[in-house]
């Protein structure tokens, strides 16, 4: 077909076809499906599956992001609160990225295994003494290997996990396979964070600069890196207490159980009732553990030093510190509850009784 049109129309019509070009946009980038995702507006928004958190999540793992993309997806999943199947696909994300999964489980003496998985993640600004570390402790010499692994990242009127495990002389490992080694040998071992995968720490320490908690947080405590048979988890905002559960019953994590904790982490408050809530197999139920002082008591315990010194005279013995004691027996007792050694709530606690009287007071 002859085209009739004058030179001065052809020579417009190829201007607008390079002024197409010359605007066209750049090619999305790969992470910002998972944004729309989010951010698509009313009726038009969700959550991402299983399957899309672990694929965002090993992205962000791998340095496949922008800042500007972490930042929004951090602070969404924040502001609305990550789902079961969230924290479930990123959990997954973590430990194939850490290379936690081994190829057979079986492969591995039963006495690498822990008993009892303790994280430790805690990042309030008054945190006080890290009593559970004693608690754990207590419970490593005496048949229940433990685990712990943790990161504190926002202490200023306390003593942090790995400081207080410094001064215990107990073995802090460099590697999955170190901490393993570490069960095998002494019962127990501490993973730090940045010796699990140096990503995670880096988003943990970006809770300044967001100015809140981020989904970390929460996937870190339900990590479990060396697969153990139990795992008691501690949360400071009772809206998590049923989330850890349900992202449990996912990952099909054998024993877990979560409790409003001291300061956040895994510690028995003293001067109330504790609700121990759990998933056994699949089966989620309520323990509800008495209260161990009176609540008249509390004043008295907040004055008390917190200090190391402090903090290694209790377990010496060279100091009454009645609040402490029942801190550290109390958690002691869910430990050995959620690690099978005791059916009941009364029987745990006569076995934890005996045990502290018995302790070896010795440091190291």
């Amino acid at each position: 077909m002859t085209d009739n049109r004058s030179g001065a129309d052809r020579m417009t019509d190829d201007h607008l076809e390079q002024l197409e070009e010359e605007t066209h946009l750049p090619e999305a980038h790969p992470f910002s499906g998972y944004l729309r995702t989010f951010f698509r507006g009313p009726g038009r928004s969700r959550s991402l599956t299983r399957e899309e958190a672990f694929d965002a999540f090993s992205m962000i793992l791998r340095d496949e992001v922008e800042p500007i993309q972490l930042g929004a997806f951090l602070l969404m999943l924040r502001y609305r609160a990550e789902t079961p199947d969230e924290l479930a696909g990123m959990i997954e994300a973590v430990r194939k990225a850490a290379r936690l999964e081994l190829d057979d489980e079986s492969l591995l003496p039963e006495k690498c295994h822990p008993m009892l998985d303790w994280p430790s993640y805690a990042a309030g600004r008054t945190r006080g003494l890290p009593w559970f570390v004693l608690s754990a402790m207590l419970l490593s010499r005496n048949g229940i290997p433990v685990l712990m692994h943790g990161y504190n990242s926002h202490l200023s009127n306390g003593v942090g996990t790995e400081v207080a495990i410094k001064a215990l002389k107990l073995p802090i490992a460099m590697s999955a396979d170190e901490a393993r080694s570490d069960i095998a040998s002494k019962g127990f071992a501490y993973l730090p964070l940045r010796h699990i995968h140096p990503k995670l720490q880096e988003l943990l320490g970006l809770r300044p600069l967001l100015g809140l908690r981020s989904p970390v947080n929460t996937l870190l405590r339900l990590l479990n890196p060396l697969q153990a048979r139990a795992a008691f988890l501690g949360v400071f905002h009772p809206a998590f207490l049923d989330v850890h559960r349900e992202t449990g019953k996912l990952l099909e994590l054998p024993r877990i159980g979560v409790i409003k904790g001291g300061g956040g982490e895994a510690e028995r408050t003293p001067f109330k009732h504790v609700d121990l809530r759990m998933l056994d197999n699949g089966e989620l139920s309520d323990v509800r553990w008495p209260e161990l002082l009176p609540r008249t008591e509390k004043d008295d315990a907040d004055s008390s030093p917190v200090t190391l010194k402090h903090f290694l005279a209790v377990w010496r013995g060279e100091v009454e510190d009645r609040a402490a004691i029942a801190r550290i027996k109390g958690s002691a007792a869910m430990g050995a509850f959620l690690a099978g050694k005791a059916d009941y709530i009364d029987e745990a606690e006569s076995l934890i009784e005996d045990w502290w009287e018995k302790r070896d007071r010795e440091i190291g």
